[in-house]
């Protein structure tokens, strides 16, 4: 390699990414304390919610059992303007910039790395990157207007697509506090067929559904958010979740909402 060429910071980088996967490919839980990565850390019940960027922050953490996660998209969709109409409107955000771009192939990468099992939404967004598979989950927002009639999730296995049906409105019910945010049911939907797990992590928080899901159904949850304004808004409905015990189911494993679709390839 000529001299010229050496970039010793793409080194030292490449040196920590090998590091790294060396630890994850052993099981090595034995991690460093967190550094200045890891800007805040709440906990709430078995919830562990991280505010940081999710990449570093993820190289941090030991191994999970399985992470389900809505990333964003690139599309711009990281705010909206209020709108009126015969299907009652949009709620207005403020346009922030965190969907100008998708996440890269490192953080995919660290995703599939530090879990066995993965449920991506917005799969369709990242299929150049993510690998084959011919399992797809699919949430038909029940609701033929001006809008997505629904949306596809990526999963780590072979089985056949499953869809679930849900109005797009349940978001009234939940309480929108975002603008690409997944309503709660479907969420507790997807928990249904990770049997078997204990820890899910969700890199991507946002308004911190997927944690709501998990305390319902009996998960530990970790969740990392970059926007501290979002990261709050999780913390507060994570912790109204916890007050309310009715919702709580107690036993630790969910019961699965249909048959085990990572148990069988597609027909």
């Amino acid at each position: 390699m000529n001299q010229t060429d050496y970039d010793p910071a793409k080194d030292a980088r490449d040196s920590y990414d090998l590091a790294i996967q060396i630890k994850r490919e052993r099981g090595d839980t034995h991690w460093p304390e967190p550094c200045q990565v890891i800007q805040k850390e709440v906990m709430i019940g078995n919830c562990r919610l991280l505010l940081g960027d999710c990449l570093p922050v993820m190289r941090q953490l030991p191994n999970v059992d399985a992470v389900l996660t809505d990333p964003p998209y690139g599309i711009g969709r990281d705010g909206q303007k209020r709108t009126t109409g015969g299907n009652g409107g949009r709620k207005e955000y403020e346009f922030k910039g965190w969907d100008s771009q998708r996440p890269d192939q490192k953080t995919f990468e660290e995703i599939l790395k530090i879990a066995p099992v993965q449920i991506i939404w917005g799969g369709n967004y990242f299929a150049d990157i993510l690998p084959a598979t011919s399992q797809w989950l699919v949430w038909d927002k029940g609701q033929r207007i001006n809008q997505s009639d629904g949306e596809l999730a990526w999963t780590s296995r072979h089985g056949a697509l499953r869809i679930f049906e849900l109005n797009r409105v349940s978001l009234l019910t939940d309480g929108a506090q975002h603008p690409t945010q997944k309503p709660v049911e479907l969420m507790q939907w997807c928990l249904g067929f990770l049997r078997g797990c204990r820890t899910i992590l969700d890199p991507f928080m946002g308004s911190g559904t997927t944690g709501v899901a998990c305390m319902r159904r009996g998960f530990d949850f970790i969740g990392i958010e970059a926007d501290e304004e979002y990261f709050d808004i999780a913390c507060e409905r994570i912790r109204k979740a916890y007050a309310q015990p009715d919702f709580f189911v107690p036993s630790r494993q969910p019961e699965p909402v249909q048959e085990d679709i990572f148990s069988g390839d597609a027909p």
